[in-house]
């Protein structure tokens, strides 16, 4: 059998590809660097499990906020409460002039009539509003004193880790130190007044009246306050 030439464009096709690939393997590291070992656990530690939530709902402080929160929800909810019957009186008279009043005063009088369902509504939308801030800022004060009193006793425990109880499933409660949190709490904020926002209500124009300003139709009159918002 006779064997086949290959040409010369071939050979040189082939030993330029060994030549690529022996340039290629050179470049490689002899011996590659090993991966980084991950950091090894420390032998010393320490955890402790704090319920969190617990303590903002049975401290001392914390009850005092919630009782002066739900007090101002009920002065706020008489407030609106009176506001909402005297626009029902208003709504009640006006539909009885409407066989005694012009289209034009009818429309008049039922632009003012919206515009003060409007104003109240951002009434409750403003004390919801400041409520829910007034709230906010006495639980950061507790939160404030809180933090400091885990920071002391993982001192004192020599803790290196802390969990929320909320974020564990299983744990030794051993670990958890929220009676302890709670004591110290309770004897360094015993009471918290609540330093209450004033509501600042949305002063944006009302678009609604104006168009029905716009209209020909005393579509107002017909108008129902909103129910009382319980607070």
């Amino acid at each position: 059998m006779r064997l086949m030439r290959a040409k010369p464009a071939v050979w040189a096709c082939v030993i330029g590809l060994c030549c690529g690939a022996g340039g290629a393997w050179a470049q490689q590291p002899a011996n590659p660097p090993a991966p980084a070992e991950p950091a090894a656990i420390p032998s010393n530690l320490q955890v402790m499990v704090v319920d969190v939530q617990s303590l903002l709902q049975n401290s001392k402080a914390a009850k005092m906020v919630r009782d002066q929160i739900e007090a101002k929800r009920a002065d706020y909810a008489k407030e609106i409460s009176h506001q909402e019957e005297v626009l029902r009186q208003e709504r009640d008279t006006l539909q009885k002039q409407q066989a005694t009043l012009s289209a034009e005063q009818l429309n008049a009088k039922g632009r003012d009539f919206q515009a003060k369902v409007n104003e109240l509504d951002r009434d409750v939308q403003a004390k919801r509003q400041a409520l829910e801030r007034s709230n906010a800022d006495a639980l950061q004060k507790i939160q404030e004193v809180m933090v400091k009193i885990i920071t002391d006793i993982a001192k004192e425990r020599k803790a290196n880790l802390v969990f929320q109880r909320s974020e564990l499933v299983l744990f030794d409660q051993g670990f958890d130190v929220t009676d302890q949190v709670l004591q110290k709490l309770d004897e360094q904020m015993p009471t918290l007044t609540v330093n209450f926002v004033a509501p600042v209500a949305s002063n944006a124009p009302d678009q609604g009246a104006a168009a029905q300003g716009a209209s020909a139709q005393p579509a107002a009159p017909a108008q129902k306050p909103p129910p009382a918002k319980k607070k």
